[in-house]
């Protein structure tokens, strides 16, 4: 079903606070910094061996990592998966009953295809899947 574990998402309140733990005290080199502006989010990617740590700060009040921050605090927000065929993975999970944030693939960071699982269909991790163009 998932290729790789793609990257982990950390939802931060402010990025450069962030950065000084996981690059400057823990020694990530920070790959990119990009602004995902349908999702309302600033993005500093840290590769990790085959994956990526995602620091997640929100450019909004009203975008979901803002939202997440003031229920839950920073911390993990989601966990992502690589897969091929984005769209036949939701087909599929969809008719083994596995909940849905996105019945169609979204644009994302880096270019990728991506979409969301329901929390609740997951044991309350949020899960995204990402395609990357090839």
């Amino acid at each position: 079903m998932f290729d790789k574990i793609d990257h982990i998402g950390i939802a931060v309140n402010n990025l450069e606070e962030a950065l000084l733990l996981y690059r400057d005290k823990f020694g990530l080199q920070l790959k990119d910094i990009e602004l995902v502006e349908e999702q309302k989010v600033k993005i500093a990617f840290l590769p990790v061996g085959e994956s990526k740590i995602e620091l997640l700060e929100p450019t909004d009040p009203d975008s979901p990592i803002a939202i997440f921050l003031q229920k839950s605090g920073e911390g993990i927000h989601h966990l992502a998966f690589q897969v091929t065929g984005l769209e036949e993975k939701l087909k599929a999970l969809q008719a083994i009953g596995v909940r849905l944030v996105d019945e169609k693939p979204r644009h994302g960071a880096g270019g990728a295809l991506i979409a969301f699982l329901h929390p609740r269909s997951t044991g309350g991790l949020l899960i995204e899947l990402c395609q990357h163009k090839q």
